[in-house]
């Protein structure tokens, strides 16, 4: 009897033991390749999608059409700003450089100058900020009228961005010499490509644009621009950005630098050719940027 019960508890423990290790195997998943998170997300959106996005820190990247040229929407006023950062440099300009709004140079649409009588004085360095942070569009009209899109060209063309185009200002006019090509007249104010700005914001980064401090100037006006809606929504103070967003009606687009713990995550993302026109925090392609950035930041991580 003794010797019955001792077997009865010896199998009973072999058995209690026994779906431990084989429920560890059935339940162990490989964890989802990116590629194919980032195309189930995107499998019932209606729309089409761009990607570009790297860990600064380990050179993992992902790419997702990323060579293909795209419209910028208010994206390109990254690269206006590199160039306004270069002329400075460059003695070409001063941050002091008085700038005079007109009714030729108003636009509507984001940022507040537009709001400002004719006639108004603002220096350049007041200009360049308000492109950025509040993305304003009349700011940027004036600034173009300063250093001309095809001197944002040529310095594209200078840093490898061969991608990048800034087409002219914001409701037309000052036209670019690449908007006279007829393929560039359907993009609007700029074309480039996810790859081409996550490779500017790199360099920018890395202190490789203009120089070390101006770099990091332009970076820090990045951090600062009030848009986060897309890729910057949701983030922690712990988690900062810095980023540049763009809209136009059935488009949304955003690019930057999210800081995380396991990496530097630089991305681009344009989504476009999206059926219904909706400017609201609810836009589709908003939240879409938003759930892209958080899958590349977990796909990318280090």
């Amino acid at each position: 009897m003794i010797l019955l019960v001792a077997t009865s508890l010896a199998f009973a423990q072999r058995r209690a033991k026994t779906p431990i290790k084989n429920q560890s195997k059935v339940n162990s998943v490989a964890p989802q390749p990116l590629d194919e998170r980032i195309k189930a997300a995107l499998a019932d959106f209606r729309g089409n999608a761009w990607i570009y996005a790297k860990n600064l820190d380990t050179g993992k990247d992902y790419a997702f059409r990323a060579d293909e040229q795209v419209r910028t929407a208010s994206t390109i006023k990254l690269a206006i700003m590199t160039e306004v950062f270069a002329q400075v440099a460059e003695g070409k300009r001063k941050w002091t450089d008085e700038l005079t709004l007109t009714k030729q140079n108003r636009f509507g649409g984001s940022g507040v100058l537009g709001e400002f009588s004719d006639g108004t004085k603002i220096d350049l360095k007041t200009a360049t900020n308000l492109m950025i942070v509040v993305s304003d569009n009349t700011a940027t009209n004036l600034i173009l009228d300063a250093i001309t899109a095809d001197a944002v060209n040529a310095r594209m063309d200078a840093l490898g961005l061969k991608q990048t185009r800034s087409l002219g200002k914001i409701g037309g006019g000052a036209r670019s010499k690449a908007w006279e090509e007829p393929v560039y007249k359907v993009f609007g104010i700029g074309v480039t490509s996810p790859r081409d700005m996550v490779r500017l914001l790199e360099m920018l980064e890395k202190g490789e644009v203009v120089n070390k401090q101006s770099s990091a100037d332009m970076i820090a006006i990045l951090r600062r621009q009030q848009y986060n809606d897309g890729i910057g929504r949701g983030l922690l103070d712990s988690t900062p950005s810095a980023s540049k967003s763009g809209a136009l009606d059935r488009l949304r687009s955003d690019l930057g630098i999210v800081y995380t713990r396991r990496g530097r995550i630089a991305m681009a993302i344009t989504l476009d050719d999206m059926p219904v026109v909706h400017y609201s925090q609810e836009n589709p392609g908003l939240a879409m940027l938003w759930k892209l950035s958080q899958i590349l930041q977990e796909g990318l991580a280090r």
